[in-house]
């Protein structure tokens, strides 16, 4: 027997449990796409590796997954650096320091976590440099105050179209949309699909100023459906896809 047989072993049954995972997922894409009267196309499925090794991406790559997506730049630059060679789409999900915006204009595609006018500030400053455009999304935080930012990250609704001709305005930058997390307090706490509703308004309303910027990134592995619903063009899943996350270092 060769020395790395339980090695191949190992990486054969993750192979497995990741494309169990991803079949799972894409079946209920499919059928909330098809209760919700889309077609199955119209929704983009973002992996997010949180936590989890480059070798998970690389098998996710092998198993035709194209969009990845990551939350702490400390994970997400080493672990792009080494799957430079795949076809992959890389998505920055998380709540985003400035200091950190070099770094991630330096991988990501696209930045879903754009909330506040600092931040755009400097993710142009990051982007303009490397002569590439980096598609960035309002992140709307529907439990946040007017003028304050949410819990878990994202600009109050009304501060939305300012953000928005920010992000238009800046070299470097392209506005593509809107994503939001579903509350955990505030009036939409608990009510996913409502709160994903009210994104779809908030986007309907900026699309009369950018009409490009028709990205809706909404809904994870426990509200994917609603989100779909109403009418999410992104849902990020993780742990449906991956398992439970490793514990963070």
């Amino acid at each position: 027997m060769n020395d790395d047989t339980p090695v191949r072993s190992a990486t054969g049954d993750r192979r497995a449990e990741l494309a169990a995972g991803l079949a799972s997922v894409e079946e209920r894409i499919a059928h909330a796409c098809e209760a919700a009267g889309r077609p199955r196309e119209a929704v983009t499925l973002v992996v997010v590796t949180k936590t989890h090794p480059a070798s998970d991406v690389r098998l996710l790559s092998e198993l035709g997954v194209r969009h990845v997506a990551e939350n702490r730049d400390q994970d997400a630059a080493p672990k792009a650096a080494q799957c430079t060679d795949l076809p992959l789409t890389w998505h920055f999900v998380g709540q985003l320091q400035t200091n950190k915006a070099r770094s991630v204009a330096g991988y990501a595609d696209f930045v879903h976590s754009v909330d506040r006018l600092r931040l755009v500030r400097s993710l142009a400053n990051a982007a303009a440099p490397r002569d590439r455009e980096l598609g960035c999304l309002i992140q709307v935080g529907l439990d946040a105050e007017s003028d304050d930012a949410g819990p878990r990250g994202g600009a109050a609704p009304d501060r939305v179209p300012e953000l928005a001709d920010a992000v238009a305005e800046a070299r470097g930058l392209r506005l593509d949309g809107v994503m939001t997390v579903a509350p955990l307090a505030g009036p939409y706490a608990g009510r996913p699909g409502e709160a994903f509703a009210r994104l779809r308004e908030i986007s309907t309303r900026l699309r009369t100023a950018h009409p490009a910027a028709t990205m809706v990134s909404a809904g994870m592995s426990a509200d994917l459906e609603e989100a779909i619903s109403a009418g999410a063009t992104h849902v990020r899943v993780g742990s449906a896809v991956l398992g439970v996350r490793p514990r963070l270092r």
